[in-house]
């Protein structure tokens, strides 16, 4: 199988050659449509795990009750995703189909299960008024990676770059507690997210020429885009809550 997850293997496939326009521009919006079934599949399956946990009282499961710092399981909840995520990206030509749906729905429920933390350190009401701020933010965004003629790709390592940067930062205010640099680093991973959010979606857009009639490929492609969008929006709102989240 060729590798179709490189960008820079997502030109024209044979496949879509003396297609007529019709019918490639309906094989693109199904495919794209696709795309975000998953990815709001994968949003509503965390917001419904990290909830699950909250009013069920498992989230006090993830501290130790005596000594009130993070627990085992709290360890395996932080590090499990990022387990699941490497052997999807990783694995992805060699697994099916249906490995790759089964290991990113898994990643979104493990990702709840961290997530539910959030409420126990701000307001409900404000995580669900930057959730539906995120959304119409991330709506706004894709529609634009999807629809601009402008070709984006030059500002992909410009945001992986800074996306590196800002999680030194964050690794190094763990020491300073500085709230000035912590302001900075909200206020730069949301637009470092934003903008990886047009970036990402005309890259998706770009793919599906090079897996079009591939069948398995297709679906395997439209689940990476789908984890890659998913991460987009995830980052956001929790860059976004860091600014409008009121604190317990």
């Amino acid at each position: 199988m060729p590798n179709w997850s490189d960008p820079r293997n997502a030109g024209v496939n044979a496949a879509t050659v003396g297609v007529p326009r019709a019918a490639r521009d309906a094989g693109l919006r199904s495919y794209m449509l696709s795309v975000y079934n998953y990815m709001a599949s994968g949003v509503l399956l965390t917001g419904i795990v990290a909830l699950l946990f909250v009013q069920s009282g498992m989230v006090n499961s993830l501290f130790n009750p005596a000594t009130g710092g993070p627990s085992l399981l709290y360890w395996v909840a932080l590090f499990a995703p990022l387990g699941v995520v490497m052997w999807l990206q990783i694995g992805i030509n060699r697994i099916s189909s249906g490995t790759a749906q089964g290991l990113f729905w898994a990643y979104a429920g493990l990702l709840g299960v961290s997530l539910s933390t959030l409420f126990l350190v701000y307001t409900g009401t404000s995580i669900a008024q930057t959730f539906f701020a995120t959304a119409a933010a991330f709506l706004g965004l894709s529609l634009f990676g999807y629809t601009t003629k402008k070709d984006l790709s030059g500002f992909g390592t410009f945001l992986i770059m800074g996306v590196v940067g800002l999680f030194v930062a964050m690794l190094l205010n763990m020491f300073l507690k500085s709230p000035a640099l912590n302001l900075a680093i909200s206020a730069i991973g949301v637009l470092l997210f934003a903008g990886l959010t047009a970036y990402d979606t005309q890259r998706i857009k770009s793919t599906y020429f090079a897996v079009a009639g591939q069948g398995a490929a297709m679906t395997k492609s439209a689940v990476i885009g789908a984890l890659q969008l998913y991460l987009d929006f995830i980052n956001m709102f929790l860059f976004l809550l860091r600014f409008m989240g009121d604190r317990r």
